[in-house]
């Protein structure tokens, strides 16, 4: 369980990381880590770290409590569980870090670190789960 745990885990932080890497060379991105004084090289390695966390936590629920998720596809298991974390984070980390900081436009920051989320959390979902496909 916990090499396969591991495996997707590994592959999803990969996905998350790619797609960060790939919305930090947007002109959006580089206002947004202007705007919050964001470093970009301690960025990339810090979605590292994040993309890990996610993608264990993810990939555990996964393999752990794959039947009692209420789909029949890998994948949308693995984003109904990306869901989740989705909300958790923004909840836990994103609305406290926007709204409580000295940015004076924190609900433009917040909508922006919202949608960043969703596409690297969703690239993490779908490789989690095409790659639960080809393990199982």
């Amino acid at each position: 369980m916990w090499a396969k745990t591991l495996s997707l885990a590994l592959a999803g932080a990969l996905a998350f990381w790619l797609a960060n890497l790939a919305i930090s060379l947007t002109p959006v991105a580089a206002d947004y880590r202007a705007g919050l004084s964001i470093a970009y090289v301690p960025m990339l390695i810090e979605a590292l770290f994040g993309g890990l966390v996610i993608g264990l936590c993810v990939s555990y629920a996964l393999v752990r409590f794959f039947s009692a998720i209420p789909t029949h596809s890998a994948v949308m298991k693995a984003l109904v569980l990306c869901a989740m974390a989705l909300v958790v984070s923004t909840v836990l980390i994103e609305v406290p870090s926007k709204l409580l900081g000295p940015a004076a436009d924190a609900s433009r920051y917040l909508m922006l670190a919202t949608l960043f989320n969703i596409v690297r959390i969703g690239a993490l979902g779908v490789v989690i789960g095409l790659l639960y496909d080809r393990l199982d």
